[in-house]
């Protein structure tokens, strides 16, 4: 399954508080299912990357996403339950602090009000003319790391 997007978030220099959840829905691919009949480990990853992307093309100003890349650089995953071809899932982003380039996100995997995979990420962010780490400006990192 092809990500959904391909820009993401970056960071400030100091520490702030988490944002608000972000809500993105998830569609369950056959191709997504392995042979044991359950989806794929593998698939929850690109789901996390076009879940954190959403959550940044949602708040970002076009002008900042556009001169933003993202690229991860960490994550940690935790298997809780397995997910099925007709499941209905979503994530739930969480970007919990940014520090220099990297942004800390927490992502969710739910189905309905069970929690079935959670992963802690860290993202740096790019400027995409010249691809090496940059900070956001502060009035857009308040987008989604509100004070």
């Amino acid at each position: 399954m092809a990500p959904k997007a391909d820009q993401f978030l970056g960071e400030s220099q100091s520490m702030l508080p988490a944002s608000s959840p972000h809500r993105f829905p998830i569609k369950i691919a056959p191709g997504d299912i392995d042979f044991m009949g359950h989806v794929n480990n593998a698939v929850y990853l690109t789901w996390v990357q076009a879940a954190v992307i959403d959550y940044w093309r949602s708040v970002a100003p076009q002008d900042a996403v556009a001169q933003h890349l993202w690229v991860a650089l960490k994550h940690e995953i935790t298997f809780l339950k397995p997910t099925f071809l007709g499941d209905t899932v979503f994530a739930e982003v969480i970007a919990e602090k940014a520090q220099g380039a990297r942004t800390f996100f927490k992502t969710m995997i739910m189905r309905g009000e069970v929690l079935v995979t959670e992963v802690q990420s860290i993202w740096c962010c790019l400027d995409a003319a010249t691809r090496r780490p940059a900070r956001l400006a502060k009035d857009v990192l308040t987008r989604f790391l509100p004070e």
